[in-house]
């Protein structure tokens, strides 16, 4: 540990002969002694800096009690450790003044005297000569410490270097994975339960390699810092105060426990790649035996009764990708450093979307406890191909299809479990990504919830968030996925004679509250609080004005479309607020 300069070594030396002036507490003989300067300023408290052995000859120095109360406190707050007075012939004072004693004693600053025969520039010597031992003490400490962490490096995994750390700095380690879940810890238990760190955790992730942060929690100071050398592959929590020494080999330590946790991911590389022929295996079949599908997920810890597909787009249309760094908490809030823009991938080559695909899929792995992933490409001429881990087969012609025209760059494709919340997944491991979520299914027809999810990658394009296929959502995605100029036009189209007309508003209004009640006359009167004839009489109007058959289902169709265009695709609420169908009411019966 650092050993400072405190005031009480300055007192012992024999050869500066320094003499305090009242009897001053121990505690204020502890105080750090940083640099000595002069001056005999009546105002000196700007110019310091705090830590200072100020020295004066007293030669501006007020006699009035009250005038060196207001000296001594102007030093007391400009930081200064201490007030030492010059005394000799030829000076101001041959011994401290009590007006100034009194003062400083009142203040709590000590007031030390200098002798005739020690001139100021041999106390200044001899604080900077312990300042400058104590800095190579720490720096002989830094590269012993450095050294037993390089050792400790040589040996198994991420405990040793942690517990070298702890060890030589009295300072608490531990390394998560992204996710927060503890890797390994340099004492038995950390001395911070991880509950207690988990903001600091989650804000420093979601800033990828681009960011530290700090904090205090329990009386403990908390930095957390990224570990990683393209990708974000752990944090580094670190409990307590580093001293000078310790905070010198920090960045050292980063660097050894990046490397091991990057050993560790190309370790992993054959776990990957195993997975991803799995998927691709249970992808395979047309309609696989229910016992042996859930028998496959099982074998690698999915275990849910139910699953659900993913796809991802690892590089947009513009040829852009994420950057290493996951930045999703920071999209989500606004906070911190803010997004960062998507990086420039070297452009059109197939290397550079491969290297970005890959990178995701093992970040999604990681993520997804049990989760199956693989990298899928589509190439012209309609061959599509699985990568895993690198290496590149052909998928068979079952497995889900691309988009028909889309980009042949790669997609990630991953089967998960139910109550993964993939939403929170994808925003930190891939931001910004196109993604599509497929419907919660048995596993065996995960092959379709597959292809849902990849038929939504072009509405997840659109909307810039990931798409869910849910119940209901038809129409809703169908609006999406069209040009809203173009949908308004149509609507415009369908529903103009209704705009021109004497009280359009409420044809309008009638209309869409048939719709959307089923074509139920009842319900729509009760709705409008109108008569049922009233409903009558307005529809007939609207359908001799547009030249539409409410019995025919093409115009049905058109007028249902037109008017959800105009609510943007929402249903009004119906009773009880609860939103009415979201599909085209049945051909209504004879009146």
């Amino acid at each position: 540990m650092s050993v400072p300069l405190h005031l009480s070594d300055l007192l012992a030396r024999p050869d500066l002969r320094l003499s305090v002036t009242y009897d001053v507490p121990p505690h204020l003989l502890a105080r750090t002694v940083e640099a000595a300067t002069v001056s005999d300023l009546l105002s000196p408290g700007k110019w310091l800096q705090g830590g200072e052995l100020l020295m004066t000859i007293g030669l501006l120095l007020p006699v009035e009690p009250a005038a060196c109360r207001a000296y001594v406190r102007d030093v007391a707050e400009g930081g200064a450790a201490c007030l030492a007075l010059g005394l000799g012939q030829g000076l101001p004072y041959q011994e401290a003044p009590e007006p100034l004693v009194t003062a400083a004693e009142e203040a709590g600053l000590p007031l030390l005297t200098v002798p005739d025969e020690v001139p100021f520039i041999a106390v200044t010597k001899a604080v900077f000569d312990a300042r400058a031992t104590e800095q190579r003490a720490a720096l002989h400490r830094a590269f012993a410490t450095q050294r037993r962490l390089t050792a400790a490096a040589a040996g198994d995994g991420l405990r040793p270097m942690l517990t070298e750390w702890t060890a030589a700095t009295g300072v608490g380690a531990a390394v998560l994975d992204p996710l927060g879940r503890l890797l390994a810890a340099g004492e038995r238990e950390p001395r911070t339960p991880l509950a207690q760190a988990r903001d600091l955790l989650d804000r420093v992730a979601a800033h990828g390699l681009r960011g530290s942060a700090s904090s205090t929690a329990g009386g403990q100071q908390l930095e957390v810092q990224p570990l990683g050398a393209r990708r974000l592959r752990g944090l580094l929590l670190l409990t307590g105060r580093p001293d000078d020494a310790a905070r010198s080999v920090v960045p050292g330590l980063v660097s050894l426990l990046s490397l091991e946790l990057e050993r560790r991911h190309l370790r992993d590389e054959p776990e990957r790649r195993r997975r991803s022929a799995l998927l691709s295996e249970l992808l395979a079949e047309e309609h696989p035996a229910p016992g042996r599908a859930r028998d496959m997920l099982h074998s690698v810890g999915l275990t849910t009764e139910r699953v659900r597909g993913v796809v991802v787009e690892a590089v947009s249309g513009d040829g852009s990708r994420t950057r290493a760094g996951h930045d999703a908490r920071t999209r989500a809030t606004g906070a911190g450093s803010g997004p960062a823009a998507p990086e420039p991938a070297d452009g059109s080559t197939a290397e550079s979307a491969e290297s970005a695909a890959q990178e995701m899929a093992a970040d999604l792995a990681l993520a997804m406890p049990g989760g199956l992933v693989r990298v899928v490409g589509g190439t012209p001429g309609g061959t599509t191909h699985g990568t895993a881990g690198g290496t590149t087969h052909d998928i068979p012609a079952g497995a889900p299809d691309r988009t028909p025209g889309g980009p042949a760059s790669p997609v990630v494709e991953a089967v998960v479990g139910e109550d993964l919340d993939i939403r929170d997944v994808l925003a930190r491991f891939a931001p910004g990504r196109p993604a599509g979520i497929g419907p919660v299914t048995a596993p065996e027809a995960v092959r379709v919830s597959l292809r849902q999810a990849a038929g939504l990658l072009a509405v997840s394009r659109a909307s810039g968030e990931p798409a869910e296929a849910r119940q209901s959502q038809a129409s809703r995605l169908l609006l999406d996925l069209g040009d809203r100029r173009t949908l308004q036009g149509y609507a415009d189209t369908v529903l103009g004679p209704l705009d021109l007309a004497d009280h359009g508003e409420e044809l309008l209004a009638t209309l869409a509250a048939w719709l959307e009640t089923g074509g139920a006359w009842d319900a729509t009167s009760r709705r409008l609080g109108v008569h049922r004839h009233t409903v009558r009489n307005r529809l007939d109007k609207a359908m001799d004005l547009t030249g539409r058959r409410l019995d025919d289902p093409d115009d049905r169709f058109d007028l249902w479309l037109a008017t959800r265009i105009r609510r943007g695709g929402t249903p009004s609420p119906g009773p009880a607020g609860r939103p009415t169908s979201a599909t085209p009411p049945p051909i209504p019966p004879e009146r």
